[in-house]
Parts: structure tokens; sequence; C-alpha cells
């Protein structure tokens, strides 16, 4: 099993939704994917359940901020590893990024904050605590890649490059290029424009499954719905993207050649 102690800086570590309907998303990931959730204590009151796969911790769902309109549909946010979330936030700026949540304790679990990049697209920082981040992946049920949509690579990864070090090669596909991206000596996700006019940028969370086209269906089932039928990207994988019965949007990979985690 493809387990986890640490993540180096610039790593997506982690995954939650916000969902408007905890309930019936929780329901649905535990059908689709066979988490297992606990919810964990919140002084605020609000809602956010971890989601446990064979023991590890893996992906979390909880309640939209306050002041969310309703109808608003829920959304997966992804967090990079930070080595110091306070020093990392200092760099946003002066990158052509914002700040929309200033560094803040999670009890003893981590530090944590929200930025955006220059072209929009919102990612989490996390300064592990007692709470690394995913306890696995790669592996069935858990993530296993991340992608920026972004409607101008060049300006958002020279931004991720300044902040937290990521770098990235273009690779020849089928098709043109796909630019990888790299952080801590792993590839750990990829960049690529919207391939549907007015998606806004976005950072996109891929699930690893056993088979795709079991789990469109499995999800359709369950109340969801596929978004990209499965389809095949040579040397990558089997992949479709697909909603949760919330609003919630995610892609599911069987990796080809598997997908090799540290």
């Amino acid at each position: 099993m493809p387990t986890r102690s640490h993540y180096p800086e610039g790593v997506p570590c982690w995954v939650d939704l916000a969902a408007s309907d905890p309930a019936v998303a929780e329901d649905y990931y535990a059908r689709l994917l066979g988490w297992e959730f606990e919810a964990m204590p919140d002084p605020d009151g609000g809602v956010y359940s971890m989601a446990h796969l064979r023991g590890h911790a893996v992906a979390a769902v909880g309640g939209q901020p306050p002041g969310t309109p309703p109808g608003t549909p829920s959304h997966w946010n992804t967090y990079l590893a930070a080595d110091d979330v306070t020093a990392t936030t200092t760099k946003v700026a002066g990158a052509g990024g914002l700040v929309l949540m200033d560094p803040a304790d999670v009890a003893d679990a981590g530090r944590m904050a929200f930025v955006a990049d220059p072209t929009g697209a919102v990612v989490g920082l996390w300064e592990a605590g007692r709470h690394i981040g995913a306890g696995v992946r790669g592996e069935a049920g858990t993530l296993v890649w991340s992608e920026l949509i972004t409607t101008e690579p060049a300006v958002a990864l020279a931004f991720y490059e300044k902040v937290l070090g990521v770098t990235s090669t273009a690779t020849p596909m089928p098709d043109g290029t796909y630019t990888v991206l790299h952080a801590g000596g792993e590839d750990v996700g990829g960049c690529a424009e919207p391939r549907v006019t007015g998606v806004p940028s976005h950072w996109q969370a891929y699930f690893a499954v056993d088979d795709p086209d079991g789990t469109a269906e499995r999800s359709r089932a369950a109340g969801g719905s596929t978004l990209v039928a499965p389809f095949d990207v040579p040397g990558a994988g089997r992949i479709a993207v697909l909603s949760d019965p919330t609003g919630g949007v995610f892609s599911v990979i069987l990796p080809t050649p598997p997908h090799s985690e540290g």
C-alpha cells in the first residue's frame, strides 16, 4: 500500500469537499469509493467528516462556508503542502496572487490558508501538524493526481514556482503537449487549459479506480452523473469526469502504467 508519512512542499497532500448537503455527499462517496466517514469535532458547529479507506484518512467532506448562496454546487478543494504557511503566504501578492484566507491553526492538526493564483484558481495551503494529509495515495479509492486547469498556463505556472517551488515539464502527447508538475522529486500533477469554453481556472482532483466504466455506472446508480464518458489517454490511463449528487465535480482514472507513489 503506497502510504505516506510526509509531503514535501508543493505536493498536493489533501482534498476536501465543500458540500451543499454533506449527508448526501457522504452516502454517495461511501457507495462509489468505499469510504467510511468519521465526524470530527468542530468548535464552530459546522460539519467536517474524515473519509477513511482501510484505516487511512484519504479525504474529507464538510459543509459550505457561512454566507454561501443557497443552491451553490459543491466543490472539491485541493491543498498543497507548505513547510511554513505564514512564510508562503507572504510570497503570494508579489507573485500576482491573492490571499483569500489568512493562515490559521486547525487545533493541533495543522495550519492552513487559502490563496488564489493570478488566473483565479483557488488552492489551499497545508502545514502539517498531527494531520499530514492523505495517509495513502495512488491506490484505488484515493487521490492519485491533481490537475491545474487554467486559462493562462504560463502565468499560473510562474506563480506556483515562485511561491512553492513547483516546476513543470512539457510532455509530448498524441494530441499535443501536456504539462507535468514536479515537487519534492515527484510528478505530482498536471496543467492544462480548459477543454470547454467558459470553465474558470480551478484545481481538479483525480481518484484512482480499478474500473472507470464500472465506476461511472455506480455513480449514476448512486445519484451522480457522468460529465465526460470514460475515454483513453495513451500513456496516462482511462479517465472519466463525474459529478456527485450535490454538484461536486471530480475525475477518476485507471492509470496506465500504474502510477508510482513514494
